[in-house]
């Protein structure tokens, strides 16, 4: 496995386990029924930082969409470079810095984090472009 893919790997890790805490809070504060109920998110309670969450975990899941297909057909292409390794490990931990301080409330953290995130899929844009 290509490092380029390792931190996609992680990414897509991430991203498929942001829902258990924000589930086990509407246990919590629904009750287990109500919880596990074919509801959306948007009919019952959360805890504001599950709210939050919540919206970190679509967030995530949208640049997913965009990062793991950069990856992909770099790999696909066999476009490789230190400059790719350090973007992928740059957008993973910017992906978990964005779902941190996204759940604590802190917007500008919110916002540099995702701004780190998007430089990382850029790079790999970019790359993919000019075939290096």
């Amino acid at each position: 496995m290509t490092p380029e893919l390792y931190w996609l790997t992680l990414a897509i890790l991430l991203t498929a386990l942001i829902w258990v805490p924000y589930i086990l809070d509407r246990i919590l504060v629904r009750g287990f029924w109500p919880a596990i109920s074919d509801r959306g998110p948007e009919n019952g309670p959360h805890s504001p930082w599950a709210q939050r969450m919540i919206h970190a975990h679509l967030n995530a899941v949208e640049n997913l969409a965009i990062f793991a297909p950069l990856v992909l057909i770099a790999h696909i292409l066999n476009i490789h470079s230190p400059a790719l390794v350090a973007a992928a490990a740059v957008y993973f931990f910017a992906r978990v810095v964005h779902l941190v301080v996204y759940t604590l409330g802190l917007p500008v953290f919110r916002t540099l984090a995702f701004a780190a995130g998007w430089g990382a899929q850029m790079v790999f844009a970019l790359a993919l472009l000019r075939g290096v």
